[in-house]
């Protein structure tokens, strides 16, 4: 039983390091596009792109599950959340050096602690709460003038990754009652694209074949990265899975030295290594034998939708 749990965390953290390397990818061509165009634009043909990706995969022999959910108002939820969280996502990307973002990401563990326990009833334990909030610790050295230095772009970081992660553990919430993994993918997508085509018409520039191929690029990168994570998280807990989630700064420095001729300040790498320090210590802590321990939160707190 023991290696069949280790083998089943093996694999969740190996498909959380693939999305990692996905959603980069993904993410470097939201900066591009966001230097031309207007989010309505990018996430309108998107949306579309990954709703008919998600029919498409359904019509496979070995899928054919449908795409009809058990959690509706669940599933409502995690649309909203995930239609908001692009919206900042976009905007701080535009606003923000690339690898800057990053270490908002990083108080997605934060986040995932915060939620776990009312949303899921997952313990944390209060030696996990000291490792989430050194976290915090770092993204403050991004402000190495205080808090004179927040800008919109920062604003519109941290509500993304709020939004974000209530989008994540609505995942795993679902998760628990179904295990449709393309239905998570679809119906927040077609939320997106019914959301921002009805904005579209106000904001639309003439496109060439080029950004459409972007476009298409980042949908198809988008798609493989969301269902990549729905099934991440049903193999970890949410707030094991946020903090691997660190290795998407490799990703990010990268990109964003070579193709935006941006490279992070001292202050953003030792914020990183705080971030990144508290999330390796999750991880551990996953692992030690007090790790079977009851869990401290009570059923009664848990969130209730559809089940």
């Amino acid at each position: 039983m023991k290696a069949v749990v280790q083998s089943t965390a093996l694999t969740g953290a190996a498909l959380v390091a693939l999305y990692t390397a996905l959603m980069s990818g993904a993410d470097g061509i939201t900066k591009f596009i966001a230097g031309q165009f207007e989010a309505p634009q990018l996430y309108a043909i998107s949306g579309l792109i990954v709703v008919a990706l998600s029919l498409l995969a359904d019509r496979h022999p070995g899928q054919r599950r449908g795409l009809k959910t058990t959690c509706p108002r669940a599933m409502a939820l995690r649309a909203g959340a995930t239609v908001l969280a692009v919206v900042g996502f976009f905007y701080a990307f535009r606003l923000l050096p690339f690898a800057d973002v990053f270490l908002f990401v990083g108080l997605i563990p934060i986040f995932a602690g915060l939620m776990s326990g009312p949303i899921l009833g997952e313990r944390v334990r209060p030696s996990a709460w000291a490792a989430l909030c050194a976290a915090f610790v770092g993204v403050l050295c991004l402000f190495p003038s205080g808090w004179s230095g927040v800008q919109a772009g920062h604003l519109w970081a941290l509500s993304a990754c709020l939004l974000g992660t209530f989008s994540m553990v609505m995942a795993r919430y679902i998760g628990r009652y179904e295990t449709n993994a393309l239905a998570q993918v679809f119906y927040p997508n077609l939320a997106i694209a019914l959301v921002m085509g009805a904005v579209l018409p106000f904001v639309w520039k003439p496109m060439g074949l080029g950004d459409l191929a972007w476009i298409a690029g980042y949908a198809g990168l988008l798609f493989l990265a969301r269902w990549v994570l729905v099934i991440a998280l049903g193999r970890l807990e949410a707030y094991v899975v946020t903090p691997l989630m660190n290795l998407q700064f490799a990703w990010m420095v990268l990109i964003g030295a070579a193709f935006f001729g941006e490279y992070p300040s001292a202050g953003t790498y030792l914020g990183v290594a705080i971030v990144v320090g508290s999330g390796l210590y999750l991880l551990w802590d996953q692992y030690t034998p007090e790790s079977a321990r009851k869990p401290i939160w009570s059923a009664r707190g848990r969130f209730r939708t559809d089940p």
